[in-house]
C-alpha cells in the first residue's frame, strides 16, 4: 500500500495544508515513532484516540461523547461544507471512492440549514414586532 494511500480505500489523496494543521505535522514530522513507522504522526490506536479525546472534552466542559468518527464528521459537516467547500472536495479529502458516500454528510448539512432558516426567520419577525413597538 502507498504511504499516502487511505488504509480503508487504498486511494491517495493529495490534501494542501492549512497553517494551523502543517504546523503540527512539522511538530511530529520527526518524532521516533514517526519516522519508525513512515508516518507522519506516532500510530495510536483508535481506543486510545478516543481517550484523548475525552480528557479534552473534560478539560474544555464539553459534556458529549467525543469520538474519532464525531470529529471526522465534525469536520465533514461544520468544517468544510457547511463553510462552503464542494462536496466533492470534502469526499476527496475523506478519502471516499464514490461521491455517494459524502452525501450522507450533505444530508445533515442540509437539515441543518431548514434549520439556520427557521431561526431566521424566527429572529426576522421578532425584529420585525420589535421595530414596530419602537416606533408606536
Amino acid at each position: 500500500m502507498d504511504k499516502n494511500a487511505s488504509r480503508k480505500t487504498d486511494t491517495a489523496v493529495n490534501v494542501p495544508l492549512l497553517p494551523k494543521a502543517l504546523a503540527i505535522v512539522e511538530q511530529y514530522k520527526n518524532h521516533p515513532r514517526s519516522v519508525a513507522q513512515g508516518t507522519l504522526f506516532p500510530g495510536i490506536s483508535n481506543q486510545k484516540l478516543n481517550s484523548y479525546l475525552k480528557e479534552i472534552g473534560d478539560i474544555c466542559g464539553i459534556h458529549k461523547n467525543l469520538t474519532f468518527h464525531l470529529a471526522r464528521h465534525t469536520f465533514a459537516t461544520s468544517v468544510t461544507l457547511s463553510n462552503g467547500v464542494p462536496i466533492e472536495t470534502v469526499s476527496k479529502m475523506l478519502g471516499h471512492t464514490s461521491i455517494r458516500t459524502t452525501q450522507i454528510y450533505a444530508k445533515v448539512v442540509e437539515h441543518k440549514v431548514s434549520f439556520d432558516m427557521d431561526v431566521l426567520k424566527s429572529k426576522l419577525e421578532n425584529d420585525k414586532h420589535e421595530i414596530l413597538r419602537r416606533a408606536l
